[in-house]
């Protein structure tokens, strides 16, 4: 694999995502040992040619002879590109390009509520985007719904069988009902949690899929989907917590959440 030389990643120290697959190209060797630096720390000598908050919001890659810096998805093409060279007409390919820049400032507008930061935040912040924010609720809120709807086939003779848009409607009504008490409660931190919450329901549906994938196949008990199911919701309690106490926030949001599913549950078994 050919190691792209004299080259400097800046990358966000206070983002795990950011770190891991950083430090994945110099480990790979794609980056030299001294390829990869937090923007937080960013070197005197590339200060002038960088700009600043774009490498906050776009991972920066730097020339270091030339001064040459290129952001975001064109970062990682140059990285890729160089150790891959077979990738290099798709990277040239202008519709590809732009699908993936849209779906790179998608991840990177997020990624502190995909996975919140585990540092101290030193105050270089990327700049926040509503558009890019309500794009990852609605993504989030329809994946989870269209992701349950099929689950709830497998609880048959244990829970009623809703309506085709009943989970949809409980996603949207979640980031409804939660959206008023944040707004309420913590209005600057309003967007910052719904995102972390609808990445706990993401992650939450998506542990269903095995289940949902493997009754293709075989046949599985309801009630083994029913435990199943309620031990991937416990798991989404104790996230719930320890995000909303990375957010600061105190015990409000949390017991308003689960005050909202209580209710959904009893609705659901009742008044079907």
């Amino acid at each position: 694999m050919k190691t792209l030389a004299g080259y400097t990643i800046l990358y966000d120290a206070e983002c795990p995502m950011c770190n891991l697959y950083s430090k994945a190209f110099v480990a790979t060797g794609m980056l030299d040992k001294q390829g990869r630096t937090p923007y937080q720390q960013m070197p005197e000598a590339a200060c002038p040619l960088v700009d600043r908050q774009r490498a906050m919001n776009e991972i920066a890659l730097v020339n270091t002879q030339t001064g040459e810096v290129k952001y975001g998805i064109h970062s990682l093409f140059k990285i890729i590109g160089n150790a891959f060279p077979v990738f290099g007409p798709l990277f040239k390919f202008r519709p590809f390009i732009w699908l993936m820049s849209k779906f790179y400032a998608f991840i990177s507008y997020n990624r502190r509520v995909i996975i919140p930061a585990y540092a101290e935040e030193t105050g270089l912040q990327p700049t926040f985007n509503l558009t890019y924010r309500l794009a990852y609720l609605l993504f989030t809120s329809l994946s989870v719904g269209f992701i349950l709807t099929h689950y709830a086939g497998h609880l048959t003779g244990l829970v009623p069988l809703g309506r085709p848009y009943r989970e949809y409607m409980i996603c949207s009504g979640q980031v409804l009902f939660q959206g008023i008490v944040i707004t309420l409660y913590r209005p600057a931190k309003r967007w910052d949690y719904l995102g972390n919450m609808m990445t706990i329901s993401f992650g939450v549906a998506l542990l269903l899929l095995p289940v949902i994938i493997m009754a293709k196949f075989m046949a599985i008990a309801p009630i083994v989907c029913l435990l199943w199911f309620l031990a991937v919701a416990g798991l989404m309690f104790l996230e719930h917590i320890r995000r909303t106490r990375l957010l600061g926030l105190g015990w409000l949001l949390t017991i308003t959440w689960a005050v909202y599913r209580l209710a959904l549950l009893f609705l659901i078994l009742y008044l079907n």
